[in-house]
């Protein structure tokens, strides 16, 4: 049996496939988790899905923001991106087994004792408040209130969180943090328009994980999203997002590796991106 970390997809099945194929990758054995981004922007979304629904509960999969993004669209609470490559999703016959399957999966887990979130967490959470907040989003992605929660979801405020929040602007802020977080100030304001490496923080701000005194420190936390910074290997965190899409690498981590063992398992992208697509 073996665990592992994924990083965005973004729509590029065939280099997931050559990803599992170089992993020896069996369903029945061995389990995936996916950092969310399964799809868009890269030339097979629909196939990307329909690969990970068929493996069952052998690939957990978290929603990053594209992923909100195509449920978004498909209610009609977004209006289609130049960029965005989910017309063969939305066009599908099994269009609604794709997104009932998408609206079920996670916000954030916690497995073998590190915390999976797409994007960031926000320095005023701990673990136990990190997975709750996930877990009041995730029950309304499941729930009859979906429609309404895309029309609000969209938005950067608030910009910071208040324990006090409550209604749409509470969950933005949650998806916010879990989805689109890069940089913030060491109180927690969030900036959601930069998308550089480290070196290309906002005034006043910093990596999420690099806020002195946020309650995660310590905690080790695996991550995507987040292109431009790569892969980054620290004790207590990890970053996966090596920008498949973009002409990068699509990364693998091996979460149960042996000591001496090595975890990072790559493969290139051959479709680095839908023509006409522009990194972020």
């Amino acid at each position: 049996m073996a665990l592992y970390l994924i990083g965005d997809v973004q729509g590029c099945d065939e280099a997931l496939g050559r990803l599992l194929e170089k992993i020896a990758f069996s369903p029945s054995r061995d389990t995936l988790y996916l950092l969310g981004d399964l799809v868009n922007r890269g030339p097979s979304s629909a196939a990307v899905l329909r690969r990970l629904m068929g493996y069952g509960d052998a690939a957990q999969c978290l929603l990053g923001n594209h992923d909100l993004s195509l449920l978004a669209l498909a209610h009609g609470h977004r209006a289609p991106h130049r960029n965005d490559t989910l017309d063969q999703v939305l066009a599908a016959a099994d269009r609604g087994a794709m997104l009932d399957w998408l609206r079920h999966r996670r916000m954030a887990l916690g497995v073998q004792g590190w915390l999976l979130v797409h994007g960031g967490v926000l320095p005023q959470w701990d673990v136990a408040q990190t997975l709750a907040l996930a877990a009041e989003v995730e029950a309304v992605l499941r729930g009859p209130a979906l429609a309404d929660f895309l029309a609000q979801m969209y938005g950067n405020e608030p910009a910071r969180w208040d324990d006090a929040l409550t209604g749409a602007a509470r969950l933005r802020v949650v998806v916010n943090a879990l989805t689109r977080l890069r940089f913030c100030t060491p109180d927690g304001c969030m900036h959601l328009k930069a998308s550089g490496g480290l070196d290309q923080a906002p005034p006043g701000h910093r990596a999420w994980f690099d806020v002195p005194g946020r309650r995660t420190a310590g905690q080790p936390i695996a991550f995507g999203h987040w292109s431009t910074l790569g892969f980054l290997r620290r004790p207590d965190l990890l970053s996966l997002d090596t920008g498949c899409v973009w002409g990068g690498c699509l990364s693998a981590w091996r979460l149960d590796a042996a000591p001496g063992q090595e975890g990072l398992v790559q493969v290139g992208c051959e479709q680095a991106q839908a023509p006409g697509v522009t990194a972020p």
